[in-house]
């Protein structure tokens, strides 16, 4: 926890914010019998250390089911609670023109467990607003590969959704508004209701990346207080990519931080996104990602086409699985591998590809070479926890044994 106050850049403390995260910054913790377990047995010769610690998002919010939509949400709700809202027609339906009034319900979508769902409902709540969530059946293979799949399409995130007094509507898979959700808001206008888009994930709001720029402010000066070794700063930082910003916030935040500071021959932070569905190609993501960064660089300041290249974005798509959603064996042990060695615990379709994927970078060569190539005899790894714990309830059926 930090000691002082989040000291934030100028040109970031411009930019509308509305605090729903707790006034503290979300901890950080070593995990040592993690950081033991997956090391090699045997070592080579002038092996670098590696420590591995933890960001814990699930805890950095007192509303429902704390995760990383929470700090992206902090930078909407401005425009949210507007009287004449920019930012809420649908990605497919821009407009110059704002929302006639102050919003009166907020509307997204998800997979049938999605997170952010839950995220934004909550939020909706905390505002005095309404909240209508859509599910979508075809999104991923959770429920297509559950055995029981009446239990999947209630229990988990769905069950709270519901808990909170959202509406929830589970669209069917092919139905046209899974694909373009207007003519929901269309409807609820018509009623007299002033809808709120906020797209999935996020990510495609202009101003959703902005809270992880503002994340990296805050791991940045965590990084001093916490009297690090080696580099004193978090070399490696593994975090999940699935609509893109929160891993494009943090690259623009890192980029933002380094082009002011003396980097004394020190090499950039490494953000690791870890892909988490075999949908789309790597390079598809590693595209939205540039654009979502040079879009957040250019918010805080940054030269975005010089400052934030191809090269800063590093996505690993080795772990994705044979779904979105599926928990598949090897993330099925390392989320178990987690809770019995750290007494963690992960979710299925994020965090424990994540820590999948970032045990393998410690136990195999990668950041062993890349310590060679930069002369480090210490490695600090970073994984972000970003929450979604609350899905395992709909992995009921899973055999952990």
């Amino acid at each position: 926890m930090l000691r002082t106050s989040l000291q934030v850049p100028e040109r970031l403390a411009q930019i509308p914010h509305y605090p729903i995260l707790y006034s503290h910054p979300s901890p950080i913790h070593p995990l040592p019998t993690l950081t033991s377990s997956s090391l090699p047995t045997t070592p080579a010769p002038h092996s670098p250390k590696i420590s591995i610690f933890t960001k814990r998002e699930d805890q950095a919010a007192p509303l429902a089911c704390s995760g990383n939509k929470y700090r992206k949400l902090e930078y909407i709700v401005p425009d949210i609670l507007s009287t004449a809202p920019k930012h809420g027609h649908h990605e497919y339906h821009p407009s110059d023109q704002p929302l006639p009034g102050r919003s009166t319900i907020l509307v997204t979508e998800g997979a049938i467990q999605s997170n952010h769902t839950v995220q934004v409902a909550a939020l909706a709540r905390k505002l005095g607003l309404k909240a209508l969530v859509l599910l979508n059946r075809g999104t991923g293979g959770g429920l297509r590969n559950a055995s029981d799949k009446a239990s999947f399409l209630r229990t988990g995130n769905v069950q709270i959704n519901r808990l909170l007094g959202a509406e929830v509507r589970v669209l069917d898979e092919g139905d046209p508004l899974s694909g373009d959700a207007d003519p929901v808001l269309r409807e609820l206008s018509a009623k007299g209701e002033i809808p709120y888009w906020i797209p999935g994930g996020a990510s495609l709001h202009p101003l959703s990346g902005l809270g992880y720029v503002r994340a990296a402010v805050e791991i940045a000066q965590q990084e001093t207080e916490m009297k690090l070794g080696g580099s004193g700063r978090f070399d490696f930082v593994f975090v999940a990519c699935g609509s893109g910003s929160t891993v494009s916030g943090l690259i623009a935040g890192f980029k933002m931080l380094e082009s002011g500071e003396a980097q004394g021959g020190l090499p950039p932070r490494r953000v690791i996104g870890v892909l988490n569905s075999p949908t789309k190609p790597r390079q598809y993501h590693e595209e939205r990602v540039l654009r979502f960064a040079r879009r957040e660089g250019l918010l805080v300041g940054l030269d975005a086409e010089k400052d934030i290249t191809m090269a800063d974005v590093r996505l690993e798509d080795r772990f994705v699985g044979t779904g979105y959603g599926v928990l598949d064996g090897d993330t099925r042990v390392a989320l178990r591998h987690m809770a019995e060695r750290e007494g963690v615990i992960l979710d299925p379709v994020y965090t424990a590809k994540v820590a999948r994927a970032m045990l393998q970078w410690v136990h195999e060569k990668e950041i062993r070479d890349y310590a060679d190539d930069h002369a480090m005899k210490h490695v600090n790894v970073l994984f972000i926890h970003t929450g979604g714990q609350a899905a395992l309830g709909a992995y009921a059926d899973v055999d952990w044994e």
